[in-house]
């Protein structure tokens, strides 16, 4: 049987189309195996949102070819759609794919034969405007799966180069998204996760909404629950919310994207939103529902951020009810707006930015779970067996270790809190707790 590697770099939504491609080789008869294995073809879809990514993509072709050194490379992606000539330059690579071609592997490849040269496909960004469906079922023992409901972004963000990747915002019907939907739950997918470049934009240009596709899912008897992967602030209406907040199964887990908390900076970055009705937003949020999850993007040393701006963003996080950051340091990326901006901040100074928020977060979400030290939560089991124990997540986005075994795996169930190890929360299904007083201890960063 032939074989074929797979590799993601970046977001939920390359995941769901790596899976998806997977599936396909599948369909044809390849064996899916993992990139650090030996394999006939090997595929890397790539990510471009900051530099770091582009080295990775370098450094993975090489390690592919390590484990496979006559396996056929193909590199798909945003990278390679953004600079298709520097990836067919890489020794190794034998095709070059862009966003248009990423699902027609099998009939670009000319059988998979090595060539001495790699070939180039990839058509021009306003050519792409097809909707490719993509989840990651199958392809992982996870109990979450990521279903793709949305592409593209029509928003023009200084910094960003996805636009210039992925093309313009793009959606399905409803009845699409709810038919893969229902496909999920009879896999046994408990959990979906919505995902896509701008998913708050899904349906706009097709008379729909993320309000109206969430009433559908919503619907779905046998789905347990719905999780939205982010949406941009500025598109988290009050209806939305109102639904939201409303329903048992839309995870109160909140992922918003701020980027700065400097409103100089944020008209800088071209954002559609102030640091003001951020704020709104997550009080609207906290007020409803105390113990929902908020997480942030945030990016650091961006071109005009002085010390005193920073601070801004500093201070407002601190007193903003933030669950967790993803904190992203500023890199220049070819053909944004931003690369042509003055006021550049040396690396040093936006290493030193980065690493003070993202103590910042680890001081947050350390707060943020303690709160639940004591209560019940429902949790969805997920992870194999480790030393006895299994972990999950609850609908708030806090991930759980308690002792159980493989057939936990994919079961929602009760768990009280006793306690908070490093980035996890540890307790026992309630069942026991009736029984017994809980036994915890921490031996090493893993309780007994």
């Amino acid at each position: 049987m032939k074989r074929i590697a797979l590799h993601t770099l970046g977001c939920k939504l390359n995941f769901a189309e790596t899976s998806t491609i997977g599936r396909h080789f599948r369909a044809l008869g390849y064996e899916v195996v993992n990139i650090d294995q030996p394999a006939d073809v090997c595929v890397i879809n790539t990510c471009s949102v900051t530099e770091r990514t582009d080295r990775e993509c370098r450094q993975i072709v090489r390690r592919a070819l390590r484990y496979s050194p006559n396996a056929f490379v193909v590199v798909t992606g945003c990278y390679a759609q953004l600079r298709p000539n520097e990836i067919s330059a890489i020794e190794g690579v034998d095709l070059v794919l862009g966003m248009n071609e990423k699902f027609s592997i099998p009939n670009l490849s000319g059988g998979f034969e090595k060539r001495e040269r790699a070939e180039v496909m990839v058509s021009p960004i306003d050519e792409v405007d097809t909707f490719n469906p993509a989840t990651s079922a199958g392809m992982t023992e996870r109990t979450r799966a990521f279903l793709k409901v949305q592409d593209g972004c029509d928003y023009t963000c200084t910094f960003c180069t996805i636009p210039l990747a992925r093309g313009e915002s793009r959606s399905v019907p409803v009845e699409n998204i709810v038919a893969h939907a229902r496909e999920l739950v009879a896999q046994g997918y408990k959990e979906i996760v919505l995902t896509g470049v701008n998913v708050g934009d899904y349906g706009k240009k097709i008379g729909l909404s993320l309000l109206s596709l969430l009433k559908s899912l919503d619907r779905i008897d046998a789905l347990q629950r719905i999780r939205i992967s982010s949406v941009e602030p500025n598109l988290l209406t009050d209806a939305l919310l109102e639904l939201w907040m409303s329903s048992e199964k839309i995870c109160k887990h909140f992922h918003l994207p701020l980027q700065s908390g400097s409103d100089t900076v944020l008209k800088s970055m071209r954002r559609r939103y102030m640091h003001d009705w951020y704020a709104d937003r997550v009080e609207r949020i906290i007020t409803a529902y105390p113990s929902a999850g908020v997480g942030a993007d945030v990016i650091v040393g961006f071109p005009g951020e002085t010390d005193e701006l920073f601070e801004e963003t500093y201070r407002f996080l601190v007193d903003m009810p933030i669950s967790y950051l993803h904190v992203f340091t500023y890199s220049e990326r070819p053909k944004t707006a931003a690369a042509s901006f003055g006021g550049s901040v040396e690396p040093r100074g936006r290493a030193k930015r980065n690493e003070r928020l993202r103590n910042l977060s680890a001081r947050k979400r350390k707060t943020f779970y303690e709160r639940f030290i004591g209560k019940t939560v429902d949790v969805l089991f997920e992870s194999d067996e480790v030393r006895g124990h299994v972990t999950g997540l609850t609908q708030e986005y806090v991930r759980v270790r308690a002792p159980g075994d493989r057939s936990w795996i994919n079961e929602i169930l009760p768990v009280t809190i006793f306690g908070v190890d490093g980035d996890c929360c540890y307790g026992l299904p309630t069942a026991s707790v009736a029984v017994r007083p809980p036994p915890v201890r921490v031996v090493e960063g893993v309780f007994a």
